[in-house]
Formats: structure tokens, C-alpha cells, sequence
């Protein structure tokens, strides 16, 4: 079975990946030794083992129903007011959700999770760094829709990764997700022992680099590449992507009926893969590995 998954960042998308694992895990036995994450995909692999997606579902409904704006302009005007709700809210989530009990729960049940944030370039400030990185991030992802982009790297963007076993409490751990997830102008910069952190995404919003080379990885990522299938083969690595794009944008505070709409297609989405389960399993193998064929086409059956 899967040694290690790779959990994509993607905002609100990643309850497509909650869904999927509510599915999948239970039925294939998936319990990985390590885990990878990044970003919202790191809160979602936490959530998996402190949590009930159903009860965190019920959560957004409830804390977001009042949220009726993504931008409160008029807090501008308002010291000590911040325009995108966006920190606050993250943050009282992270902490409903992943704290207390949960937290102890997560820490005697989860396997190792690692998390990944991003450093920033040496010669940059966080604003021009941020700028500068969220230009090459989004040029890679929707131009060249590239699957690993590499243009954060070139920039000096450097990743740095933190297992959640090392957290000593929950706000160590809130803060973790938080520098993994930390995308200006939403989230003000998160700093770290002293230097500031951007999204882990910067330098690869799947970090595949987490974990190790040659184990039996599943990736699940939340974006659609249309010129791939729903399940692919890449570089040794078994990956999943939603069978269509999900219904809610990523920082998207004002759409809790979306997020459940994606936690439901990755239902979906995780019975359509168990229905060609046994094809799936022959990548498993040795003598599949030998046999794979481009990753653009999929499986070979």
C-alpha cells in the first residue's frame, strides 16, 4: 500500500481532498507512514486525524455565515482594523479545529507530518518577495500549467519543513499552518524564529520534495490539468486530481455551501478511483513500474 501522500495546497479546494481520503482511506486500509503538506493541504491532512470533516463543515457554516465580504474596504478608515477577514478567521479555525483535544488526538494517531513553508529570496523585502513570487507562481500555474513549477527556486525562494510532531503545543502548530499558508495581502507575514515566511507553495504547491524518493507515494492534488487524467503516473509517483474543477474558489471566506459542494466531490471523486482500484494496484507492483507508460495517457491497464 501507499507509503507516504502528498497533500497539495489550494485554499478551500483542499476539502476536495477530505472528501477523497474520507472515501479511499477506510476502504484500501491507507494509513501512510509520512505524510507531506503544504499550505491549506497541511491543515487539511492535520484535520483527517484530529478532527471529523463533518463537524469542521459545520463549523465553517456556522463561523462563516455572518462573513458577507471577502474585502471590508471601510476598514480602512479604522485603526487597527484589517481589510480581508481572512487571518482572523483562518487562525480561530485552525484553532477550533486542530486545538485542545484535537491536537492531543492528532499527536497519538497521525503518522509523521511534514510541513513545508517558504523562505524568502535574500536580496528581497517581504513586500517586493511577495509580489515577485506570487507573479511567477500564478505565470507557471495558469500559463505553462506546470504540475512542479520551478521559477520560485530561480527567484531564491527556499523551502523549509517542519514535522508536526515537533509542534510542543497547538499554537506552535497554528502557527506552523499559518507560515505555510501565509499569502499577503489575505494573511499578513508569519514569522519564524525571527525571519519571515511566505506559502510553502512559492517554491512547489506539491511538495513531493517532503517526502522520500522510491517509496509507494499517492499525490493528491486540488487543481485541474486538463491535459492529464483524474489518475496519472508521474516521475514514480501516483497522482489524483479532482475529475473536474471544484465548485469554490480558494479564499473564498463568504462560501461555506461551496467548500461542502467540494468536500462532496471528492466523495465522488474517491468512489470513481475505487471503482478501478484493482487497475490502480498493479502500479504498485515492480514489474508495473517497468511498464509505465507517459504520464499524459495514465495507466497502462
Amino acid at each position: 500500500m501507499f507509503e507516504q501522500v502528498v497533500f497539495a495546497g489550494g485554499g478551500n479546494r483542499c476539502w476536495w481532498q477530505a472528501g477523497f481520503w474520507d472515501i479511499v482511506a477506510p476502504k484500501i486500509g491507507l494509513q501512510p507512514r509520512i505524510i507531506g503538506a503544504v499550505s491549506a493541504g497541511a491543515a487539511t491532512a492535520c484535520m483527517l486525524y484530529a478532527n471529523r470533516s463533518e463537524d469542521v463543515l459545520a463549523y465553517y457554516q456556522s463561523r462563516l455565515a455572518t462573513n458577507r465580504r471577502n474585502a471590508h474596504w471601510g476598514n480602512l478608515f479604522r485603526s487597527g482594523e484589517r481589510v480581508f477577514p481572512h487571518a482572523r478567521l483562518y487562525r480561530e479555525a485552525l484553532k477550533a479545529v486542530l486545538g485542545g483535544e484535537h491536537f492531543r488526538r492528532m499527536r497519538d494517531t497521525a503518522p509523521e507530518i511534514r510541513i513545508q513553508f517558504s523562505r524568502l529570496p535574500r536580496r528581497l523585502g517581504p513586500r517586493t518577495a511577495v509580489g515577485v513570487g506570487l507573479l511567477a507562481y500564478n505565470i507557471e500555474k495558469y500559463w505553462k500549467q506546470s504540475l512542479h513549477p520551478q521559477f520560485g527556486r530561480r527567484l531564491g525562494f527556499t523551502s523549509e519543513v517542519v514535522r508536526v510532531q515537533d509542534c510542543a503545543s497547538d499554537d506552535d502548530l497554528v502557527s506552523l499552518l499559518v507560515a505555510s499558508s501565509c499569502t499577503p495581502p489575505f494573511t499578513p507575514i508569519e514569522y519564524r524564529n525571527g525571519r519571515p515566511t511566505l506559502d510553502g507553495g512559492l517554491v512547489d504547491n506539491v511538495p513531493v520534495d517532503t517526502v522520500e524518493k522510491g517509496r509507494s507515494t499517492l499525490v493528491l492534488v486540488t487543481r485541474r490539468y486538463p491535459k492529464r487524467p483524474m489518475v496519472f503516473v508521474h516521475k514514480g509517483r501516483l497522482y489524483v486530481q479532482p475529475s473536474r474543477k471544484v465548485p469554490v474558489s480558494s479564499w473564498d471566506y463568504t462560501d461555506p455551501a461551496g467548500m461542502a459542494l467540494t468536500y462532496q466531490q471528492g466523495r465522488g471523486d474517491g468512489e470513481l478511483f475505487l471503482t478501478d482500484w484493482a487497475r490502480h494496484t498493479v502500479w504498485l507492483g515492480e514489474t508495473a513500474r517497468a511498464r509505465m507508460i507517459d504520464d499524459s495517457k495514465g495507466l497502462e491497464a
